[in-house]
């Protein structure tokens, strides 16, 4: 039976820093050849939630950084 998560229209998602996961509202999916698998692990999604933190937060930085090199500040 196929996931009703997927078939419900989504923004695009974009991999996390390129590995093959992506989210979808509150849920992170594991994406392979054979299609979307959703992760249910905590420990995994738990991860996945302080490195997407971590990486929303560097790239923040670097923005404030360029705008301040930039005089934008």
């Amino acid at each position: 039976m196929p996931d009703p998560n997927l078939s419900r229209p989504v923004r695009q998602s974009v991999p996390l820093a390129g590995a093959p996961v992506i989210r979808r509202g509150c849920q992170w999916w594991l994406v392979t050849s054979a299609g979307p698998v959703l992760a249910t692990d905590p420990a995994i999604t738990s991860e996945l939630d302080r490195f997407a933190t971590a990486l929303a937060a560097a790239d923040h930085e670097v923005a404030r950084l360029r705008a301040l090199r930039n005089g934008e500040a």
